[in-house]
């Protein structure tokens, strides 16, 4: 293995100057990125999709579970599938074994659910031997074929008005590979991550960065508050929100 120049600490410091001025432009590129995705049009969902969950048969509403947003991954576990039955596929295992505490993506109103062709039982079984926690259901239709992931796997984001479901993004291949943390799910929904400082259309829901923060056990206590404006001041004056 051929190593970099080995420096001082000036000279690394200079260097890393350097490239944090690339990631800094960047992370703008990202955000300018996801507030053009939040102005994306909708296509209606008027198929009434149906699936098997833990209780029985439930619709695509359902899988909200009363919320806005819902991002549902499509998981390949499945007779044909390399692992089945024991395991999920290695990618999508890899995907499930890097989501988050759940609790920061519906303290947003957002849901995130896994759906795949395995039996409920099957899916029960190896979510508890992997630890997953993730709401997890079986495709019984042509969801997959209708929503572009019937040979591969893939991540769709959907909206809800009342009854009325929309279609807001999807996102496949080397772009799943981002996925896992509150964050990036919350960059791929229509609503994004719903904080003031985000360039989203007017009426939108926004509240201060950092104070809807909360412990993962904590939302919906008033014994533990989120973070307070303090925080957020310290946050402006660093120059950290934004860059």
């Amino acid at each position: 293995m051929r190593t970099p120049e080995i420096v001082p600490a000036d000279e690394w410091e200079a260097a890393r100057a350097r490239l944090l001025g690339q990631e800094k432009a960047l992370t703008r590129a990202r955000d300018a990125l996801a507030a053009e995705r939040r102005r994306m049009p909708w296509m209606s969902v008027d198929t009434d999709y149906a699936f098997d969950g833990p209780r029985g048969r439930v619709s695509l509403l359902d899988l909200f579970e009363g919320r806005r947003q819902l991002v549902a991954y499509r998981a390949f576990f499945e007779p044909g599938v390399h692992g089945w039955p024991d395991r999920p596929c290695v990618g999508c295992s890899m995907m499930a074994d890097q989501v988050a505490h759940l609790a920061h993506l519906n303290a947003r109103d957002t849901t995130l659910a896994y759906v795949s062709r395995a039996p409920q039982a099957d899916i029960a079984r190896v979510k508890a031997r992997m630890g997953w926690a993730m709401p997890w259901y079986t495709i019984t239709d042509g969801f997959d074929a209708d929503f572009g992931v019937a040979e591969w796997h893939g991540t769709n984001a959907f909206i809800r008005d009342g009854d009325r479901v929309f279609r807001t993004y999807f996102v496949e291949a080397r772009g799943d590979e981002t996925l896992g943390s509150a964050w990036s799910y919350l960059h791929i929904t229509a609503l994004g991550r719903q904080e003031e400082w985000e360039d989203s259309p007017e009426g939108y829901p926004q509240t201060p960065p950092y104070t809807w923060w909360n412990w993962h056990d904590a939302y919906g206590d008033s014994a533990a508050p989120p973070a307070g404006e303090e925080q957020v001041r310290r946050a402006v004056a660093s120059g950290l929100l934004g860059d």
